[in-house]
């Protein structure tokens, strides 16, 4: 991913490009598969890859502001955690229960032909498989 990448992906994120940001913008999106974090792991992973001390609340604040434009996707875990994923297209997700980790599914994979009609007032948003793995 080029630098200019980085910027304007930062710039249309509604943040400056200072040197914590870019880092982690390169540390996301400079990668050729899809990479599943939660805000904490993303934080101990920075620490051990990268020579720059990053705030925490530097971290949540990029991660959110790049979810709000569109750049990540949020991913709720049943109650158990929230992880953001970089893979913005439309899928679906294993989830293994016991390392924690999520696996993307194509959307192709799948094949849903009937759900339910919306409770009154509300309208579905999206669906989303998600299947539970065990050993």
């Amino acid at each position: 991913m080029k630098k200019e990448d980085i910027f304007k992906k930062l710039r249309s994120s509604g943040l400056r490009p200072t040197k914590q940001r870019v880092e982690i913008a390169k540390f996301l999106f400079d990668r050729d598969k899809t990479f599943h974090f939660t805000i904490e792991g993303l934080d101990n992973l920075l620490a051990k890859k990268t020579t720059f001390k990053f705030a925490l609340a530097t971290i949540y604040n990029t991660v959110h502001a790049f979810k709000k434009a569109g750049h990540l996707n949020e991913v709720d875990v049943r109650g158990k955690k929230t992880y953001f994923d970089t893979n913005i297209t439309r899928h679906h997700h294993f989830y293994d229960n016991e390392t924690s980790e999520l696996i993307d599914i194509d959307a192709s994979e799948v094949v849903i032909q009937k759900i339910p009609k919306a409770p009154n007032g509300k309208k579905i948003k999206n669906v989303e498989v998600f299947i539970n793995l065990k050993n």
